[in-house]
């Protein structure tokens, strides 16, 4: 099975911190995520950057659907592969 990567999008740093901390709890990802600046397209304004949480999931067991709705409570989602 090839390795699985997800990535959550969230709106800002701080969302995306509060979710790589809580995927530990929550979910069992032994791995610390990675957090990316994602500037929006065209904007050069800091503030309008959203952040992604990218989760590694080598052994595919992560269920994207719960990983979708965790993402909905801070305002964010899964990005569809």
């Amino acid at each position: 099975m090839s390795d699985v990567r997800h990535v959550l999008v969230l709106p800002d740093r701080d969302a995306a911190e509060e979710v790589a901390e809580e995927l530990a709890a929550r979910f069992g990802v032994a791995e610390e995520p990675q957090l990316v600046r994602d500037a929006l397209a065209g904007e050069d304004d800091a503030e309008d950057a959203q952040w992604l949480v990218v989760v590694e999931d080598p052994a595919g067991r992560l269920d994207p659907g719960a990983l979708d709705e965790f993402a909905a409570e801070y305002e964010g989602w899964l990005e569809k592969p």
